[in-house]
């Protein structure tokens, strides 16, 4: 019974599968955000790199994504408060960003409620992932 449990669990480790479920890639979480901002709204068109940057990049009262990240998220960030050193957001430039179904959603939920004041939409979290997929290093 216990060789029937152990075995999943390690071909899983071999293969590279994480503790919360299988190994994701950023593409991943844009098909679970397109499927929620089109559940949040019945014209939702897609999302836009364009329209991610900018959101990205301004300041939604005293802080923005870059304020931590960086203008250029292919770099590496410091909180602005802690100070604490962050690798690059971009999945170009650090390959294991978007790749954690719960670190994914943790940060943004943590990083949002410190930008905006509230939780992101699905079509803002899918703005922005768009923004920093197209970027290379």
């Amino acid at each position: 019974m216990r060789k029937r449990f152990i075995r999943p669990l390690l071909a899983a480790s071999l293969l590279g599968v994480n503790a919360a479920g299988l190994a994701m890639q950023p593409t991943d979480f844009l098909e679970e955000f397109r499927q929620q901002a089109a559940a949040d709204n019945a014209a939702f068109a897609g999302f836009d790199a364009a329209r991610g940057e900018q959101f990205f990049k301004s300041k939604h009262g005293d802080w923005s994504c870059a304020s931590c990240h960086t203008d250029d998220p292919r770099t590496e960030g410091k909180h602005a408060v802690t100070e604490k050193r962050i690798k690059p957001l971009v999945p170009a430039a650090n390959p294991e960003r978007f790749t954690d179904s719960r670190k994914v959603a943790k940060w943004f939920k943590r990083n949002c409620k410190d930008v905006l004041d509230r939780e992101c939409r699905a079509q803002e979290k899918g703005d922005v992932l768009t923004y920093l997929i197209q970027l290379t290093k």
